[in-house]
């Protein structure tokens, strides 16, 4: 009995010793710097378990041992923490940081930029053409809802989150800019706003003549005279049609649909694309004119009129210089 309990103790003795120092190289090995040479991205699906999470970084040799790092794993509580996501591991990551990177949840962030005055149509292509993102378009989207602006997004967030965002962006600067908005407008809603802004959009890509624009629009308004805008002739014929391959012709503008402001009074049914804060500000604060005609002047900009005889003459100056730059051109080989 005697010889058995020293025997007994013996080897209690040295299993504790073997655990103690186990725990301890455990210790060691899951904060001393990992085997990988190389930065690597690692991707974790949504719904992943701890154990696929395990043998993913074993064979991208991100560690080494598939014991010392689950036990670790086991022992911290957060083997049920993990986040889906890309991430980022370095050279030399130790297991405990692998550990607190796939716990935070800081993914890799993603962007897609969606410019000022792309209608629906366009803004949907550049989500589905976004191979990290997943899920389908949201349907019953209206025109002229979604601010465009850049917006981040980690790997396997939905197309219906990005949208809702782009929704709630363009909802509070529509609120924020409506309640600063110039006194005595002709304008009865956000909505409206917004469709006029949409217009104000597609006319210029001169920042700074929005306002100058805006207010041509508005004096328009304000005295019942169509607006005779060919952005919004040229919408609703490719609503049906689909996109124009053609300039537009003289008898497009008698093409009779709710968008042609050249044969309807007052604002279009809707927006005609999406426009940016820009626009929204110009179109509820512009400038104070006279003017209720504008044409371009060739350079990208436009000349503003206040009667029909200047804004005549200054068509003509305009169409002079297309002439003049089209006799300049050189003939192609």
């Amino acid at each position: 009995m005697k010889r058995f309990l020293i025997w007994f103790l013996s080897l209690s003795m040295l299993g504790t010793l073997a655990v103690i120092t186990l725990a301890a190289y455990g210790a060691y090995w899951f904060t001393a710097p990992g085997p990988l040479r190389e930065k690597i991205v690692i991707e974790i699906p949504p719904g992943t378990g701890f154990a696929a999470i395990t043998q993913r970084l074993l064979e991208s040799k991100a560690i080494d041992n598939e014991l010392l790092f689950k036990m670790n794993i086991l022992w911290s509580g957060s083997h049920t923490k993990f986040k889906a996501g890309e991430y980022y591991i370095d050279t030399g990551m130790s297991p405990r940081k692998i550990m607190d990177v796939l716990v935070s949840g800081e993914a890799i962030t993603h962007f897609v930029t969606i410019p000022e005055g792309w209608e629906l149509s366009q803004i949907t292509a550049a989500l589905m053409k976004e191979d990290k993102l997943k899920g389908d378009i949201p349907p019953g989207l209206v025109e002229g809802t979604l601010l465009p602006d850049t917006y981040f997004f980690h790997r396997h967030d939905t197309r219906e989150s990005v949208i809702k965002r782009m929704k709630d962006a363009m909802n509070q600067v529509v609120h924020v800019l409506w309640a600063k908005r110039q006194q005595g407008l002709p304008l009865a809603s956000p909505m409206q706003a917004v469709i006029l802004a949409s217009i104000v959009e597609r006319e210029t890509g001169v920042a700074a003549e929005r306002p100058h624009v805006a207010s041509v629009f508005i004096n328009r308004l304000r005295k019942g005279m169509p607006l005779q805008s060919d952005p919004t002739v040229v919408y609703g014929i490719e609503q049906v049609n689909g996109p124009m391959q053609r300039p537009l012709m003289k008898n497009d503008l008698l093409s009779n649909h709710a968008y042609n402001t050249y044969i309807i009074n007052g604002l279009p049914k809707g927006a005609i694309a999406n426009p940016g804060r820009a626009s929204l500000e110009a179109t509820l604060n512009p400038l104070q004119t006279q003017d209720y005609y504008f044409v371009a002047t060739g350079d990208g900009g436009h000349h503003f009129a206040k009667t029909l005889q200047e804004h005549n003459q200054n068509v003509a100056r305009y169409r002079q210089n297309l002439r003049e730059a089209k006799q300049q051109e050189k003939p192609t080989p």
